[in-house]
C-alpha cells in the first residue's frame, strides 16, 4: 500500500472539492479536516470520503458554501440549521459559536440539525480543548439503518458516535474519547472491503442475519448490519443518540423521510462546560495528572503495548504518519481519482500533486 505526504492528499482533496462547487476556504477546511483524520489514523473518515461527498452534490444531498445557520438562541442554548451545507464546517462554525458562547455564561448547549456528514467529531472535542473546555457530544446519522440493536438480526439505527473532550495539563495529554457505537464504523467496513480483508466474526451479520467476517455484505443489496459494541450498552447509547441529537436537537430520527430518499447527513447535540466554574485550576489538574497515571502505570496483558488512554492511539498515529507518509490502498485511491474526473480533473493532473 503506497504511502502519501499528507500536504500531497490535500492538493488532491482542495483540487477536487473545489471543481466541485466549494469556494477555496471551504474547500481548504475540508481537506485539511479529512487529511488530518488520517494522520490521526482514521482511515473510514479521511480523504476516501471525498468520491461520497461528490457524488451527493450531484444528486443534490450536499450543498457547497452553505454557513450554519442560527435559528434559535435562548440564554445558554444554541440551534443551528446546517442547510445541508459541508459538515466540516457547519459543525466548525456551530462550535466556534458555542464555545464563545460558553466563555461568557460557563455552559453552552448546542444543536446542530440538518448537515451533510461532519466527519470525525473527536475534531469538534478538540476546537473546546483548545479553548479549555470540556465538550460531550452526541451525534445521530440520517442515512440508511446499518446497525441491529442488541438481540435484532437486522439494521435499525446507524453508527451515532459519541465524543467526550477533555483539555489536558502541563504534564498529562487532553483526553478525547470518540467512538461509533457500532462495533466499527460504517467506513471501516467500507476500508476493510476495499483493502480485500476480513472483519471479526463478532462484528457484522449478512443479510440473513447470521455472523459472518465479509465486510461487502455492507455495500450489498439487501444488505447486513453491523453489531452494537457491547451487547446492550452500546446498543442504549446509540438509541440515546437518536433521542438526543435528533428528537431533542430537532433535526429528525432515522425515520425522516430524508432517510428514504438517500445521502448522508448528522444531528449534533453538544454540552460544554468550562471547568474553571466548578473548582480549583491547580487541584483539577493534580487530580486528572494522578489518575491518568495511575490507569496508565497497570501493567500490560502485552509489554510491547502499554496501558493507553482516549486520545494516544491517535497521537501515536499522528506521529508515524506525518513522518513515514498515509497510506492509501489502490481502489480507494482509484474512486478519489474517477470523483476527479467527474468534476473535469484528468488524472494526470492529480496524480502529479504525489511526489
Amino acid at each position: 500500500m503506497p504511502l502519501i505526504k499528507a500536504s500531497d492528499l490535500e492538493k488532491v482533496a482542495i483540487d477536487i472539492l473545489s471543481k466541485a462547487g466549494s469556494e477555496e476556504a471551504e474547500a481548504v477546511l475540508v481537506a485539511k479536516n479529512l487529511v488530518l483524520t488520517n494522520l490521526l489514523g482514521h482511515d473510514s473518515h479521511g480523504v476516501g470520503m471525498v468520491p461520497l461527498y461528490v457524488q451527493n452534490i450531484y444528486d443534490g444531498f450536499l450543498k457547497p458554501n452553505m454557513p450554519a445557520r442560527l435559528i434559535k438562541e435562548d440564554g445558554s442554548i444554541l440551534i443551528f440549521d446546517g442547510q445541508q451545507g459541508f459538515g466540516q464546517r457547519v459543525a466548525f462554525e456551530a462550535m466556534e459559536a458555542a464555545i464563545s458562547k460558553c466563555k461568557g455564561t460557563g455552559t453552552a448547549v448546542m444543536a446542530l440539525r440538518n448537515a451533510h456528514h461532519i466527519g470525525r467529531i473527536g475534531s469538534y472535542g478538540e476546537q473546546s480543548i483548545e479553548a479549555g473546555l470540556v465538550s460531550i457530544h452526541f451525534v445521530n446519522v440520517i442515512a440508511r439503518g446499518s446497525v441491529a440493536p442488541y438481540g435484532g438480526r437486522d439494521g435499525r439505527f446507524s453508527t451515532n458516535p459519541v465524543c467526550i473532550a477533555m483539555p489536558g495539563t502541563e504534564h498529562t495529554e487532553p483526553v478525547v474519547l470518540d467512538m461509533a457505537t457500532s462495533k466499527i464504523a460504517m467506513g471501516k467496513a467500507r476500508v476493510a472491503m476495499n483493502a480485500g480483508k476480513k472483519l471479526s466474526d463478532d462484528v457484522i451479520l449478512d443479510p440473513d442475519g447470521n455472523p459472518t467476517n465479509d465486510p461487502a455484505v455492507m455495500f450489498a443489496n439487501p444488505r447486513g448490519a453491523l453489531r452494537a459494541f457491547g451487547l446492550h450498552k452500546g446498543y442504549g447509547i446509540a438509541l440515546f443518540c437518536d433521542l438526543l441529537a435528533g428528537a431533542i436537537g430537532g433535526g429528525g430520527t432515522l425515520l425522516t423521510p430524508r432517510e428514504r430518499q438517500g445521502g448522508l447527513f448528522n444531528n449534533m447535540l453538544v454540552f460544554i462546560i468550562d471547568p474553571g466554574r466548578f473548582v480549583d485550576a491547580e487541584w483539577r489538574q493534580r487530580e486528572i495528572d494522578a489518575l491518568v497515571a495511575h490507569v496508565k502505570g497497570s501493567p500490560p496483558e502485552d509489554p510491547e503495548n502499554p496501558v493507553m488512554v482516549a486520545g494516544d492511539p491517535e497521537r501515536k498515529s499522528l506521529a508515524e504518519r506525518q513522518e513515514k507518509g498515509i497510506p492509501l490502498d489502490p481502489s480507494e485511491w482509484e474512486n478519489i481519482l474517477q470523483a476527479g474526473e467527474k468534476v473535469g480533473i484528468k488524472r494526470d493532473v492529480l496524480e502529479s500533486y504525489i511526489s
